[in-house]
């Protein structure tokens, strides 16, 4: 650490102390990702980050080991620096070997990862107490509530606390930035700003067709929900940022290569290339489609926020691991919807995830589309009434505290 970032810390130490002594509960955060998912781990601890430092006041590092995957997030990052500063978020890079630093009052560990060696060393040796956290994938199984909040004994007498990011009361919450469904809605409800948008990337929406947008892994499925929407009856418009299922699209269309900007028609279905867009511009793709197909936690995440019909693409696990986690929403999230539309809905999303049989699934959706619409904007009501995950990591810092 160079002497005027030392000097810096050291300062922000001092004032979090004098503040907390005042009844508040400012605090200097570090947050530790390794990126493994390319953009889902990043992207949740990115926007975390940010919120802890502009909502809560904090003093907020971020440590990634992939400053690339970040850069296509947040296009104004420097990939290669050790050091930046970012929407009020000091963004570092974690590189063996670590550097020799001071521990802040709050770490995070991200997704399971392993916190450097000589960091959890200096957090038992200095004397200091801190809260250790270990962030959780999002998960809404029934054993989650009960395992949330946990402390584990670690080594040097440290303890560390499972935090649940999750759905249902007892657990951490979701992500969701004050403000906004607010923005959402009003950016809804703008049909003017809804075209500007498009039209900067390229797209001209339709008269009586319906806007898809497309994030998701590598899917042989694909195929099949292509065929049907090229032979519908309704225009479709399918927006497809660059990612892990261009490879799937290419073989559909038979092209060795798909450009930024290319637009291709087969029946009623017309594909739109798209870049890779940051996350303010990705939530605003999310608000402007009818239905969207994503992947991962936090487009998933953001898409529950569109509130519109989703379909998610959950990250595979070994063993089929991930199956009892989707079935564990679906569950949770069919909840208030007569039985017809929860089994079309569960029947698309387990073809979708199994590979094949969204031919079938997709047009018997269609035939409830109305009674999902509504269902998803009370999903999302329902989410936003309880309290967001950046909330609650820091009323259990401040309950820590006490």
């Amino acid at each position: 650490m160079n002497l005027s970032r030392q000097l810096c810390w050291r300062t922000r130490q001092v004032e979090c102390c004098a503040v907390r002594e005042g009844g508040q509960a400012l605090a200097r955060w570090d947050i530790f990702c390794s990126v493994i998912d390319n953009y889902g781990d990043i992207g949740v601890t990115w926007r975390l980050a940010r919120q802890l430092a502009a909502e809560h006041g904090h003093t907020v590092r971020l440590w990634v080991d992939e400053p690339q995957a970040f850069f296509r997030l947040c296009p104004q990052a420097d990939p290669v620096v050790e050091s930046q500063y970012l929407d009020g978020v000091e963004l570092r890079r974690w590189c063996e070997p670590f550097p020799a630093v001071e521990a802040a009052e709050v770490v995070i560990e991200a997704f399971a990862c392993q916190l450097p060696e000589i960091y959890t060393a200096a957090m038992a040796h200095d004397g200091t107490a801190r809260l250790w956290l270990n962030l959780e994938y999002l998960s809404a199984e029934d054993w989650v509530a009960g395992c949330h909040g946990l402390p584990s004994l670690q080594a040097g007498g440290l303890q560390k606390f499972f935090f649940f990011p999750g759905f249902t009361e007892g657990t951490g919450g979701l992500l969701r930035e004050r403000g906004l469904l607010t923005e959402r809605q009003a950016f809804q409800l703008d049909e003017s700003a809804q075209k500007e948008f498009l039209r900067n990337l390229g797209v001209v929406r339709e008269r009586g067709g319906m806007l898809i947008s497309l994030f998701a892994y590598e899917n042989p499925g694909l195929s099949g929900w292509l065929d049907a929407l090229a032979e519908g009856p309704r225009p479709i418009q399918l927006l497809v940022p660059q990612g892990r299922v261009s490879g799937d699209l290419q073989g559909w269309l038979g092209c060795d290569e798909l450009k930024i900007g290319e637009q291709h028609r087969r029946g009623s279905l017309l594909i739109h290339v798209l870049p890779f867009v940051s996350q303010q511009d990705y939530d605003r793709l999310l608000w402007c489609c009818d239905f969207n197909a994503v992947r991962g936690e936090d487009s998933f995440i953001r898409a529950q926020w569109a509130g519109r019909p989703l379909l998610w693409h959950i990250y595979p696990q070994d063993e089929n691991a991930h199956w009892e986690k989707l079935e564990a929403f679906i569950g949770l999230y069919s909840r208030g919807l007569e039985l017809e539309s929860a089994l079309r809905l569960a029947r698309t999303w387990r073809a979708w995830n199994a590979g094949h049989g969204m031919e079938q699934a997709w047009p018997a959706l269609l035939e409830v589309w109305p009674v999902l619409a509504q269902h998803a904007e009370s999903w999302c009501a329902g989410q936003a009434a309880r309290q967001d995950l950046a909330a609650a990591l820091e009323q259990f810092y401040r309950n820590w505290l006490s």
